[in-house]
């Protein structure tokens, strides 16, 4: 089995909302016409900068009606913050709708802040998703829900089988092997205290381990990893693109990011920029890449034009998808 290829997006052009939801769904409509197997959105609630899609479900029904083989995943619904059985309703119509073509990542994670109205505080997240979670799958495989009359409809048990769970420890890709999930990992995460110099593949490979052998015996392994990437047609239109954006991040982070040559911040934040060697010899360093069934490339923080990100797309599939392709050993049990 190959390896599959997503195309991720936070829908974060810098126009009204309203053409941040065409833009992006012209990007999927455009990866799906490349051949990338998997389009993923990101949920976030009230930050624009940081992500401009609440309702992620909603839009999804719109990308599915735009599209035609491209399967469309969230990555990720902030589960505490949601209505559990909502969560599973919306995505049983909207799997029927998408002629199943639905793929359901959640997390615990987003904005302190952000929980407040919500009625709940960001220390209680890990409660309140172990509790949405249990939930959300009792009510996709059909047990009754709070009377013996009461079961989901439209029934949706195949979306229990769907679910990919985002961490960025040991324990929480245990729980996700554990009850059977896919592992979804970051394009960057934070480095422990004392080791900012750790490439992000020595930190999530213990995490692929673990989860590798937490896995039941008999199901398959489903690990995806996304990573930052921007192609371009020369190094030097690359980086020119990518530089204000990895700058302004690195803005927002001065306390933690102290490098100023513009090498160091790409290292720092994880992002793949360049003309197609450039980023294929960047990616091959990656050795989580050759250990997942599936990559989600996305170009934030790079922030690039809707015409610079389509003509990405193009390049990673025409140019670097053939590789990635290729079989990992994630396919093989490791026992």
């Amino acid at each position: 089995m190959s390896r599959r290829l997503g195309f991720f997006t936070r829908l974060l052009d810098k126009v009204p909302a309203k053409q941040r939801y065409q833009l992006a769904t012209e990007q999927i409509q455009h990866a799906e016409r490349c051949g990338f197997d998997n389009a993923w959105i990101a949920q976030h609630h009230f930050h624009e900068d940081e992500g401009g899609l609440p309702s992620p479900l909603v839009y999804l029904a719109h990308a599915a009606a735009q599209t035609r083989t491209i399967r469309l995943g969230t990555a990720i619904i902030t589960l505490p913050m949601e209505n559990a059985l909502r969560v599973a309703e919306d995505a049983a119509v909207l799997d029927l709708l998408a002629d199943g073509r639905l793929e359901i990542g959640l997390g615990s994670g987003g904005t302190p802040d952000s929980f407040l109205p919500f009625g709940l505080m960001f220390a209680e997240r890990g409660a309140a998703f172990a509790d949405n979670l249990h939930t959300l799958l009792s009510a996709w495989r059909g047990d009754s829900l709070g009377h013996p009359d009461n079961h989901l409809y439209p029934a949706a048990p195949q979306l229990a089988g769907r679910v990919w769970i985002a961490t960025f420890s040991v324990e929480g890709a245990i729980r996700a092997a554990q009850g059977g999930h896919g592992l979804m990992l970051s394009r960057t995460q934070p480095r422990p205290t004392g080791h900012a110099e750790l490439p992000l593949d020595a930190i999530q490979n213990p995490l692929i381990d673990a989860y590798l052998a937490a896995l039941p015996a008999g199901i398959a392994p489903r690990i995806l990893a996304s990573r930052t990437a921007f192609v371009a047609d020369s190094d030097s239109y690359a980086r020119q693109v990518a530089e204000p954006g990895i700058r302004q991040q690195a803005a927002q982070y001065r306390g933690e990011v102290r490098g100023e040559r513009f090498d160091d911040l790409l290292a720092r934040f994880d992002a793949h920029v360049g003309g197609i060697d450039q980023v294929a010899h960047s990616l091959a360093q990656d050795s989580v890449l050759s250990r997942v069934t599936d990559i989600s490339f996305q170009v934030h923080s790079v922030e690039p034009s809707h015409a610079d990100t389509l003509r990405s797309i193009e390049l990673i599939a025409g140019h670097l998808a053939p590789a990635l392709r290729a079989a990992g050993e994630s396919h093989r049990r490791i026992s």
